[in-house]
């Protein structure tokens, strides 16, 4: 073993990379200066004295008590011990396919109903190797690496996936492994650094300091090459950023900042140029030398790129056509009748011939009976390799493989040198408790809003035009027939306006939704957090424009009630943008596309204001929709807001002669009405003045039909629906963001 002293002024490196790191890339590093993760970069004369003291050390001199030893791993792998072997037997996978209705009997028969997209594939991936799965567009590449990251459905799948020889549970593999997509699904107004500092908040346990979170973050960043890259933001269509293979790679970054065991990733060199996508094939090596198990799908890779490939399994159609080292394609090739030139590229020219193949009337059936009895040659020649392989094998428990791969510093989201029974039992399933996942969402969405401040200000415009709009139209109301009418039309529009402004939350989720799955899917935090955390930061937001939307409009229109009225006219606005929000934030979850949310929303918000109870009394509606009144989100703030302006006992909004107003008896002269009032007098047996009062607040209350709730319980009412639409929402994401196909 090659050992090295470091001080302990210096923290010790946060992983494993540097510690398992060959001497001959340890030296190339430090030639550069690229040793870092919390030690000060050394000089490669630094670093040689350091090996020297600890030869020193090893042939009988003392070490002083302020240093400390650093293993850096052993670069022969055959005395790595303990390694990880990821085996996958028979893996078979189909799914049913839609047939036209059109189609003759006959060709039903011919075509079956489902389509295999795996057919029988087994192989194994290694502790310190890159598995390149390839084929053509089609050929079933993404397909397995679900199938090994655990990405499709139960039942499913047939077959048999082990690491080291035991079945992985579903639990422990979210834990010990990382997905990396095809698609970079970053925050583009993050910088690179606080993209990884929020990965490692949410992925490494909180028992890790600050400084140490940080010093694992700057040895990622300088591992990935991101060093010049890592005060700028992601950015996106809108705002400059990082290049392509930049983002590649911090894609990758956020999902090894925990240091995983296994890592898949779905064709991580896609729209890349060759440098860049030579830059990321090279930090996933350093990843497996690490000791981590990379597998990943790759179209086309490049000359370069072969070279850092350990194995690699060539698909067609869903079926095995090759399986083995790079180095033997040639000799696979030129016995199976086609030789490789040595001007060609080797995967290039495998894949033309696959292609050209599966064109043939044959397709690729020759080359995979060829591959089968090919691997059974190549078996019987390595027996005696292979059973001296399967004897390590057996005496290598999962446990113990585990625990051996935390001792050398692997992260593993909080994992421990201390385990029970079963080996799922030695890491947990989340790194950090909900309050802690809460404190880090809270503080990326802050982050993010800060950044567009334009998004709020938008919406706060919205809100105060509309304001503006309604104090003007409805200025300063008086307290006759037509101020009745034009109060409840107030009321309507406004309770109504609250509820459709609150659209704008449709896109939030959308934009986020494929992030919360890949951070989801592989337990960097638990839904109920994001879903508590979601509701929290809009509640600042949502009091603001509350206010200002009350303050705009209850004083220019000369609502009723004093400062205790414009309280509760405050609270039942905010209680109508808490429970829109809600709703629309609960479709957001239901509906996957923009356009398609944007209409359902305005649709069924017309279909509130419509059973609210505006437009027809409660009493009026029939009673096949009467259900609908009650589930309208407008009726119970509508209902609230007409309470609290009209609940004064002592306020009178009809007097004598204004009882004709809105009548055909309107428009006579001031004089007739008096002695229509004064005829009306005598026969009703009761004295009506021009000045009686003969409606008051409490009779526009029982003409609406509102005298089922009071305003209090209309409020508390309104509260409640936005927690339902909440709850909606939590259970929307645990069903429908398994991410995994079916």
């Amino acid at each position: 073993m090659s050992r090295v002293v470091a001080e302990t002024d210096s923290p010790p490196p946060p992983s494993s990379f540097i510690e398992t790191m060959p001497f001959h890339e340890l030296r190339q590093a430090a030639d550069h200066g690229s040793i870092q993760g919390g030690v000060a970069s050394p000089t490669l004369g630094q670093l040689l004295k350091r090996v020297g003291d600890v030869r020193k050390e090893e042939s009988g001199d003392e070490t002083p008590v302020h240093e400390r030893v650093i293993d850096l791993g052993d670069s022969n792998p055959e005395h790595q011990s303990l390694p990880f072997v990821l085996s996958f037997n028979n893996l078979t996978y189909s799914v049913k396919v839609r047939r036209k209705i059109t189609d003759s009997l006959l060709f039903r028969r011919r075509n079956p109903r489902t389509k295999v997209l795996l057919n029988d594939i087994s192989g194994e991936a290694r502790e310190g190797e890159i598995l390149a799965v390839l084929g053509a567009s089609g050929s079933g590449k993404s397909t397995l690496i679900d199938a090994l990251a655990n990405r499709i459905a139960k039942g499913s799948l047939k077959g048999s996936i082990t690491l080291n020889g035991e079945a992985l549970e579903s639990r422990l593999l979210k834990v010990i492994s990382a997905y990396v997509m095809q698609d970079d699904l970053l925050f583009p107004m993050l910088t690179v650094e606080e993209t990884l500092m929020f990965a490692a908040e949410f992925r490494l346990p909180r028992t890790l300091s600050k400084s140490k979170k940080k010093a694992r973050v700057n040895a990622l960043i300088e591992q990935l090459g991101l060093v010049n890259a890592a005060k700028t933001i992601i950015g996106d269509e809108g705002h400059r950023g990082v290049s392509g293979g930049e983002r590649r790679r911090v894609s990758i970054g956020i999902d090894i900042i925990h240091d995983p065991i296994l890592l898949f990733l779905d064709e991580p060199t896609s729209g890349l140029d060759s440098t860049s996508a030579f830059m990321v094939v090279k930090v996933l090596q350093r990843i497996a030398q690490s000791g981590s198990i990379v597998i990943m799908s790759v179209h086309q890779p490049s000359y370069r790129i072969l070279g850092l490939l350990d194995r690699l399994i060539f698909l067609s159609r869903g079926q095995t056509v090759y399986s083995g080292s790079p180095m033997n394609l040639p000799l696979f090739f030129s016995e199976f009748g086609h030789p490789i030139p040595d001007t060609e590229n080797r995967t290039e020219f495998a894949l033309d011939l696959i292609r050209e193949l599966e064109g043939s009337a044959g397709g690729t059936k020759s080359l995979v009976e060829f591959n089968k009895s090919w691997q059974l040659t190549k078996q019987s020649k390595n027996k005696n390799q292979n059973q001296n392989l399967e004897i390590e094998r057996e005496g290598l428990s999962l446990k113990e493989a585990i625990s051996a791969s935390i001792s050398r510093g692997k992260l593993v989201s909080g994992a421990t040198d201390e385990y029970n029974s079963s080996s799922s039992s030695m890491v947990p399933t989340f790194a950090n408790p909900f309050w802690v996942e809460m404190a880090v969402l809270n503080k990326r969405s802050v982050t993010n809003s800060r950044r567009m401040p334009e998004l709020f200000g938008i919406r706060l415009g919205a809100v105060l035009v509309t304001g503006f709009i309604l104090a003007t139209m409805f200025w300063q109301l008086d307290n006759s027939p037509k101020g009745v009418q034009e109060r409840l039309g107030f009321f309507a529009f406004a309770m109504s306006t609250t509820f459709y402004t609150c659209a704008d939350a449709l896109p939030v989720f959308l934009q986020e939704r494929y992030i919360f799955m890949r951070e989801t899917a592989y337990n960097a935090y638990r839904r109920s957090s994001y879903v508590l955390s979601h509701s929290i930061v809009a509640l600042p937001a949502l009091i603001f424009l509350s206010l200002a939307f009350a303050a705009t409009t209850f004083f220019a229109v000369g609502l009723d009630g004093g400062l205790s009225g414009f309280f509760f006219y405050f609270l039942i606005i905010f209680a109508s943008f808490w429970a829109g929000s809600s709703f629309v934030t609960f479709l957001s979850g239901v509906v996957p596309h923009v356009m398609l949310g944007y209409t359902i929303v305005v649709a069924i918000l017309a279909y509130f204001l419509l059973f609210s109870g505006f437009f027809i009394n409660r009493d009026r509606i029939p009673p096949y929709w009467i259900w609908f009144h009650y589930i309208s989100l407008v009726k119970y703030p509508y209902e609230g807001v007409l309470q609290n302006e009209f609940s004064d006992p002592t306020k009178c909004f009809v007097r004598g002669v204004q009882m004709f107003d809105n009548t055909p008896l309107g428009e006579v002269p001031y004089a007739t009405k008096v002695k229509v009032l004064q005829s009306l007098s005598s026969s009703l047996g009761v004295n009506i003045t021009p000045s009686t009062c003969v409606t008051t607040g409490a009779d526009v209350l029982r003409q609406q039909g509102i005298t089922e709730l009071s305003k209090w319980n209309c409020l508390v009412v309104t509260v409640a629906w936005g927690f339902f639409f909440r709850i909606l929402f939590y259970i929307c994401l645990l069903l429908s963001s398994k991410n995994k196909r079916r």
